[in-house]
């Protein structure tokens, strides 16, 4: 049998390092499982882009991306955001991608995931969370899972209302003295759904002991506290993705 004497054990190492990296980043992503826009006869569901941007930014980043929801199954789409106006790159990509369109089609069932098998999680938004995920036990009690693990755990647009009812240990609100931000109540008011939705995002947050912050809006906005990481808008979907991916470096 031929022996093999590695010279450079330092450069060998940083390699192995670097390999197992790479293989640890697994990242969850959660949707919605809700497609009913409150009593207006309407469908909503998840937002295309706050899904397709960052699943690109951390997939060609060498991420294993697992999605899952409440119901498991077929994760709605929100119709409106597979308008023309509401394309991108990203939206483009998604719907030319049958993998990525097969995982929507067939999520996992969320009370089935394991926080122990990711390093990080990513909930996209969509008007969807302010029915199902800002109350699933399953849900909050995962977000709690990984909070306490403090893995990087990032939200966008409506999607901080999953953090409606998530605790810290000590049972406070998680958001509580965080820099936070989320979907404003102005841009509530422009899509036309201030009183269509079961609360806004921004006073949910602002009420739960959040310090909240914005930009004007639809301004691509994302802020930090620790592990907790949300987004302001559909625009602010990529730079969630980054600084959750920041984070796992």
């Amino acid at each position: 049998m031929a022996s093999y004497k590695i010279n450079n054990t330092k450069t060998f190492s940083k390699i192995t390092l670097e390999n197992t990296k790479k293989k640890e980043m697994n990242i969850l992503f959660v949707l919605t499982s809700h497609d009913k826009l409150g009593d207006t006869g309407k469908k909503t569901g998840f937002w295309v882009e706050e899904f397709a941007s960052p699943y690109y930014n951390l997939l060609d980043k060498g991420a294993s991306i697992t999605v899952a929801t409440p119901n498991g199954g077929a994760a709605p789409i929100d119709p409106s955001s597979e308008s023309e106006s509401a394309k991108t790159k990203a939206t483009d990509r998604y719907f030319n991608d049958e993998e990525a369109k097969t995982r929507i089609a067939s999520t996992k069932i969320l009370a089935d995931v394991n926080p122990d098998d990711f390093d990080a999680v990513f909930y996209p938004g969509g008007h969807g969370p302010l029915w199902d995920l800002a109350n699933d036990k399953n849900s909050i009690a995962l977000i709690e899972k990984f909070n306490t693990q403090a893995k990087p755990i990032g939200f966008v647009c409506h999607a901080p209302a999953a953090l409606k009812n998530v605790k810290n240990s000590d049972g406070t609100p998680l958001v509580k003295g965080k820099k936070v931000t989320g979907f404003t109540n102005t841009e509530e008011d422009a899509v036309g759904l201030t009183s269509v939705v079961p609360f806004l995002v921004e006073d949910m947050l602002n009420t739960n002991g959040g310090i909240y912050s914005k930009k004007e809006d639809w301004a691509a906005y994302a802020i930090q506290d620790g592990n907790l990481i949300t987004g302001q808008n559909p625009a602010s979907s990529e730079l969630v993705a980054e600084k959750l991916l920041g984070s796992l470096k």
